[in-house]
């Protein structure tokens, strides 16, 4: 184990040196090297560079065939930690060392000699931006260059968008069920699939319209806000009031202290027992919970929010919070909430909220109805939709396991397919016609109509005119003949941009930060039509290509499939 970990510091070390001066910052995981790839790109690369084909230029698309979840759109989120992979793609020496270890014996040391040199000088990273709106068939990144290097790429690549797309989009679908007004926190570190599926959920949550998250880590990471209080062990870890030493407790301003903050919640639980507009719905509370509550308030008096379904929500859990938070009034401080995390949630939240309602009216206290409920509990999307259509008082839910792990479907399933060598589109066939790949290298847009909605994307040649506004275009399915339709566009957006170009000399689009991929997320989805984003039997959105491209996708088809024969 210590030489192991010796190994890895030696490693990160030797990294650090070499990427010294470098352009941008290195993946957030350090895992992310050169060697984060299965062992068949180096025996491809091997392969080629005996060949003597290794620096032939190449031009893979990174696509994927289906969108997730049952759904109709996916999206795009993973770019940041490519380019910054691929901006500080080198081999240190013991990873040569290794790579040499691992391949044949017949590996000449030319090869290793190749190893060391190549970087990604020379690849250029076409990509859509982060947080978009993505479609499948549609190139989300075309990176282009030495065949070899290009090859080394793959499988990284993938690894760093599949997981990232997968969850923003499922964070992204469970911010369309709760609704805008909601607010949203990712609880899944704990269940999460090990620190990287932790770190990676926590940000890519953030993206896909989530507000905060628990994950220390992320926020410290990523700037990403924090939420989080307390769980039923602080609760239970209390006997009574008894235990609680320190009762002081100096009002909000400074003005003055109070000397026994436990009397003064005392004093006001009894007040609430009487109130006859609650009808005696409780009598004598769980004790324990109530020191558990007062001695939270008094670490926490600005941020008291407590967990009150302990031992009894309705009977224990709510009133002891409430005489809490009127303690804290009297001093100037305002409670924030509850958060319920079991039973029945929609009944539960409606319940504390007339309980809330009816302080305020009947005590006079200020903005008392108006107390923060958060719901937590195994949610997922089903669950917040039954929730949403039973009626509820929830202002904030907090989700985890389904969210984080993406219980409803394992994987995205992005492939990475070479479209073009040497200036020659290459095609991949397959029986199976959603496998058949796109050929040569592409443009793509994004047409919209009148309303402003996006109605179709469009995949055109390199070197064909671009769409434009006003004009009537024929958009057609890519395999299928019957399948077309003109559109006249009222707005046409570019999709892929240049985000490493390498030493080709091309402007390069900057990194936006993550606040600001997560707004361009939010946005994105506004600009889709409400049926192609709806939870049950969305419509799908249209994918097509330019005439062009089909009648060359076609000859291309025919012209390397086999041809049978008949006896």
């Amino acid at each position: 184990m210590q030489a192991g970990g010796r190994i890895l510091f030696i490693t990160m070390e030797a990294r650090a040196s070499q990427n010294a001066g470098r352009v941008m910052d290195g993946p957030t995981n350090p895992m992310v090297t050169p060697l984060l790839t299965d062992l068949y790109q180096f025996t491809m690369a091997y392969a080629y560079w005996k060949a003597g084909k290794h620096n032939e230029r190449a031009v893979f698309d990174l696509y994927f065939r289906k969108n997730p979840f049952g759904g109709e759109f996916t999206v795009f989120a993973g770019l940041e930690e490519c380019i910054k992979l691929i901006a500080n793609f080198k081999l240190t020496e013991e990873e040569v060392s290794f790579i040499h270890k691992s391949l044949p014996g017949s590996c000449e040391e030319g090869f290793l000699n190749y190893l060391r040199e190549i970087d990604c000088s020379d690849v250029e990273v076409y990509a859509i931006s982060e947080g978009t709106v993505v479609f499948p068939k549609v190139p989300l990144l075309r990176l282009e260059g030495p065949v070899a290097v290009v090859q080394l790429l793959e499988t990284p690549v993938l690894n760093l968008v599949n997981f990232a797309s997968l969850v923003t989009t499922n964070a992204a679908r469970h911010r369309l069920v709760a609704g805008q007004s909601k607010m949203l926190f990712e609880f899944g570190l704990r269940r999460a699939q090990g620190p990287d599926g932790a770190i990676g959920a926590s940000k890519y949550c953030y993206i896909g319209g989530f507000d905060a998250t628990s994950n220390v880590a992320a926020g410290r990471l990523f700037g990403i806000p924090l939420r989080g209080t307390h769980s039923h062990a602080f609760v239970s870890s209390f006997m009574s009031p008894d235990e609680i030493l320190e009762r002081s407790l100096c009002s909000s301003d400074g003005s003055s202290t109070c000397e026994d903050f436990v009397t003064l919640v005392h004093s006001w639980l009894s007040k609430i027992q009487w109130l006859k507009s609650l009808g005696g719905i409780f009598g004598e509370t769980n004790q324990s919970e109530l020191a558990a509550f007062i001695s939270y308030a008094l670490a926490f008096p600005n941020n008291f929010l407590a967990l009150v379904d302990t031992y009894d929500v309705i009977r224990s859990g709510v009133p002891n919070f409430c005489a809490v938070a009127l303690a804290l009034s009297d001093l100037g401080y305002r409670a924030v909430g509850i958060r319920l995390d079991s039973g029945d949630l929609a009944y539960l939240s409606s319940e504390a909220r007339k309980i809330f309602h009816t302080i305020e009216k009947e005590l006079g206290v200020p903005g008392f109805g108006k107390m923060i409920i958060t719901a937590s509990n195994d949610l997922n999307e089903e669950t917040l939709d039954a929730i949403r259509k039973q009626g509820h008082e929830v202002d904030c839910f907090g989700i985890g396991t389904y969210l984080v792990t993406c219980y409803a479907q394992a994987a995205l399933g992005c492939v990475f397919k070479l479209v073009e060598i040497n200036n020659q589109p290459r095609i991949k066939l397959s029986e199976d016609v959603s496998k058949v790949s796109i050929p040569c290298k592409k443009r793509c847009y994004r047409l919209y109509g009148k309303e402003g909605y996006s109605l179709v994307d469009i995949m055109t040649g390199e070197n064909e005119p671009c769409p434009k506004v006003g004009e009537r275009i024929l958009c057609r399915h890519p395999f299928s003949e019957s399948k077309r339709a003109y559109v006249v566009p009222k707005r046409v957006e570019e999709l892929l941009k240049c985000y490493w170009p390498g030493k080709s000399g091309k402007v390069r689009e900057e990194l936006p930060a993550l606040k600001d991929i997560r707004d361009h997320c939010i946005k994105q989805l506004e600009q889709m039509r409400p049926d192609h984003i709806r939870r049950l039997n969305p419509t799908p959105y249209k994918v097509s290509v330019s005439a062009k491209l089909y009648d060359f996708i076609h000859f291309l088809w025919l012209n390397e499939a086999s041809v049978g024969e008949l006896q």
